[in-house]
């Protein structure tokens, strides 16, 4: 059972690779559905990440997984070309990409955009040299299971966490039509720029020429396109049991404290399901974590059943218990003191609060700060401006961000 994790930059993939991840996907800058979101690699920084992740036996995927035009087809064999040393595998929504991975021998994966929903197209996908088959969103846990048993060994992935579309797998033209300005790509969702107009509040108006007042109302909830988040917890043994392969977090625009908490949320689901140990205490327990982090109102997706009302949140709003204030920079670590120096620029720290530190090279670390120290003194508060010492035994960079967090 693969666990597989996004990476938007690489703060978020060493996340990933601290947090627990069997494997993480990444885009370059283009040929992806987040060129639009997520910060994105680039053939520069690829190399690194790919070392960083073969380093810890993680698995690398490229998401190459945008609609291709004809006059992109040399572009995108020769992003494809750059980046077959780095990766293990392509993901991959187009059948001109499919040609390519073949012709470069580079192992594919199909993408959940390509709506693979039954057994024969996935037979078919496989026949064709795909080796894993990313399912579409809207298979039940009854077709899941039914799929993955037809096609074994080919493994099946099904996204477990995140954000969900309120299209088919993900493919829509209300973003193209609201903003593309008559372009033949401008803004759409699949070629990885939708704005997401599905998450914003709606009028209805009246068209009524030459009769004065024009009626408008504003349609409550006001998120009347916008699906609930997806939460697999409740039911990640059954997942389990239905025979996937690889379970996918959602993700690659969102930041790196969510990486953390969902994939070692679901670390730990994991191997307490190996362990037998599963249960709804812990359950609720790992909701309660991912709770945590920004989401909007959690769901089930289409597991239990077809779209209905309760598919879709009240709001768009960020239903997060937590949230994180900047409070300055790691200007030293000292390793045999196991201590960090932090520069205060904006929200003061206290002992007993709770900090978040980030960096490209440190990924994520929190910790509960124990005490507070400035040369011989032992201040109170540590204030903007000044800079003061905390208990830190993980080691951590200059440079790298630190956050106060803060429950709401």
């Amino acid at each position: 059972m693969e666990l597989l994790s996004p990476a938007g930059d690489m703060t978020c993939l060493q996340t990933a690779l601290d947090a627990g991840a069997d494997a993480v996907y990444l885009g370059l800058e283009s040929f992806n559905m987040r060129v639009g979101g997520a910060r994105n690699f680039t053939r520069e920084t690829l190399p690194e990440a790919s070392e960083r992740c073969r380093a810890r036996g993680v698995r690398l995927y490229l998401t190459l997984n945008s609609i291709v035009f004809e006059n992109e087809l040399a572009a995108m064999r020769a992003e494809l070309t750059f980046a077959k040393p780095f990766i293990d595998a392509a993901i991959i929504a187009d059948w001109a990409a499919a040609q390519a991975c073949v012709a470069e021998c580079v192992p594919f994966h199909v993408s959940t955009q390509m709506s693979c929903s039954n057994s024969a197209a996935a037979k078919f996908m496989v026949s064709q040299g795909a080796q894993r088959i990313v399912l579409a969103r809207e298979c039940t846990m009854a077709e899941v299971a039914e799929i993955a048993r037809v096609t074994a060994p080919a493994v099946v992935e099904v996204f477990v966490h995140g954000a969900v579309c309120v299209a088919v797998s993900g493919r829509c033209l209300l973003s193209h039509d609201a903003y593309g300005n008559g372009t033949s790509a401008g803004c759409s969702a699949s070629r990885g720029e939708c704005r997401q107009p599905c998450r914003r509040k709606f009028h209805i108006r009246e068209i009524a020429e030459g009769e004065g007042a024009v009626a408008e109302f504003v349609v409550e909830p006001h998120a009347v396109m916008s699906a609930r988040d997806l939460c697999s917890l409740p039911f990640l043994d059954k997942l389990v049991a239905a025979g996937v392969g690889a379970l996918k977090i959602e993700g690659r625009a969102r930041n790196p404290e969510y990486v953390a908490v969902v994939t070692r949320a679901y670390r730990r689901g994991l191997a307490a399901i190996a362990e037998g140990a599963w249960c709804a205490e812990l359950a609720d327990e790992l909701v309660a974590d991912c709770a945590r982090v920004y989401h909007r109102v959690f769901g089930c997706g289409l597991y239990h059943g077809r779209p209905g009302a309760d598919q879709f949140a009240p709001d768009d709003e960020n239903h997060a218990t937590e949230r994180k204030a900047h409070s300055g920079i790691v200007i030293n670590w000292y390793a045999k003191a196991g201590a960090a120096q932090v520069m205060i620029q904006d929200r003061e720290l206290r002992a007993g609060d709770r900090v978040s530190i980030h960096g490209p090279a440190t990924g994520v670390v929190d910790l509960t700060v124990a005490s507070l120290r400035r040369d011989d003194e032992i201040p109170d508060v540590a204030t903007r401006g000044n800079w003061v010492t905390i208990p830190c035994v993980e080691k951590v960079r200059v440079g790298d961000k630190v956050f106060l967090i803060e429950k709401l």
